[in-house]
């Protein structure tokens, strides 16, 4: 059985986990990353955890964007690779747009970027209704742009 819930702190070294093992981003950024989430009560940002059986299996992170009027950003979203394909990515951007939705916010953009090893995010986000709005050029490195995706929630 899958919940996507809110993240907690004893939820720390399993989301490393899922980290060391998606190699979406070293995994020893989380506690940095994290901390203003568990220390400090009016943060805008989301983290929510993937638990399934009792083990977590995916994170996620988003954040408002500033200056917006219920616009947010999705930082970050893994599963463990050897769950990859089977829909937990799918029921998580579920949650986080459901979530949103129920705060009154707007819209939802995700960055990826133009790699090839990419593709499948890029094709993931088309699948679920986010719109290409923008691509930066040369963004990541030379050669390696950014493309932005967006989604009206209502």
């Amino acid at each position: 059985m899958t919940e996507i819930r809110n993240t907690i702190e004893s939820d720390l070294e399993g989301l490393k986990d899922v980290l060391d093992s998606s190699e979406l981003f070293p995994s020893e950024y989380l506690d940095e990353m994290i901390s203003d989430y568990f220390k400090n009560p009016a943060t805008e940002e989301i983290w929510f955890t993937n638990v399934s059986d009792g083990k977590i299996i995916g994170l996620g992170y988003c954040t408002s964007e500033k200056l917006t009027d219920g616009t947010y950003n999705l930082l970050a979203i893994a599963v463990r690779k050897d769950l990859q394909g089977n829909g937990e990515g799918k029921k998580m951007i579920g949650f986080i747009e459901n979530l949103l939705l129920e705060k009154g916010h707007r819209i939802l953009i995700v960055e990826t970027s133009s790699d090839p090893a990419f593709e499948l995010t890029r094709k993931f986000y088309d699948q679920l209704g986010y719109r290409k709005e923008a691509t930066i050029q040369d963004f990541w490195k030379d050669g390696e742009d950014k493309i932005v995706y967006w989604k009206k929630l209502k």
